[in-house]
């Protein structure tokens, strides 16, 4: 019998096949860093990311490019009652979904307001409290740079292969024992900062730095 967590069969619109989005395990999560299981601190039991929702311009456009240029599988569509819109769900994988809705005549975004200027090796990551600054989606590591290539011969203008370390500005030029992720950024149609990530190894106590404290902005 299916758990709330196991979504049922769709139907994927491109192949006329069906598709069932699997069960998070240990093979398909994050092997690093390893979950921590919260429940006995009292807290919640989480498998990760049910969905993210985003807001989109064209869903047709949109569509296109996560299904056709990503290969995310469109498993849901909704039209919102009174029509509002439209609410429509792909598979990233590992049991999770990236969403997004459609309303007509939703404002535009705001460039380093509602969402970061453009990619960081072109300027100013900064967005605004409660943003949606930019989507990860977990890869291989030995997939990285195939997968830069494809988005370069699709015709996707993105980043190098970033290795991000400790560094003073957090990138190396080559791959070295520090480098903890590895990772590619680029924009989606609507200018959504998304990026293709992969952790290089385990992280450990080491890695949450006791002079890095959490830091605040003042409340203006």
């Amino acid at each position: 019998m299916a758990t709330p967590r196991d979504p049922p069969t769709r139907a994927t619109p491109a192949a006329r096949a069906t598709t069932t989005l699997p069960r998070p395990t240990a093979a398909t999560r994050l092997t690093a860093p390893k979950t921590q299981q919260l429940e006995s601190q009292g807290g919640f039991e989480l498998r990760g990311v049910n969905h993210l929702a985003l807001v989109c311009r064209d869903m047709a456009r949109t569509v296109d490019f996560y299904s056709n240029v990503l290969g995310m599988p469109l498993v849901k569509t909704i039209a919102l009652p009174a029509g509002m819109g439209q609410h429509f769900f792909f598979d990233c994988g590992g049991g999770d979904c990236l969403a997004f809705f459609w309303f007509p005549g939703a404002p535009d975004g705001v460039p380093g307001i509602s969402a970061p200027k453009g990619r960081p090796d072109q300027g100013d990551l900064t967005s605004a409290v409660g943003s949606m600054n930019h989507v990860a989606f977990d890869v291989a590591p030995e997939k990285i740079e195939e997968y830069r290539a494809r988005l370069v011969a699709a015709g996707i203008d993105c980043t190098e292969v970033a290795n991000h370390d400790d560094s003073e500005f957090g990138i190396s030029a080559e791959v070295h024992p520090g480098v903890f992720m590895r990772s590619v950024y680029f924009l989606d149609p609507d200018g959504i900062l998304l990026e293709f990530a992969c952790w290089t190894r385990s992280l450990g106590p080491d890695d949450v730095d006791s002079d890095r404290a959490p830091r605040s902005s003042p409340v203006l």
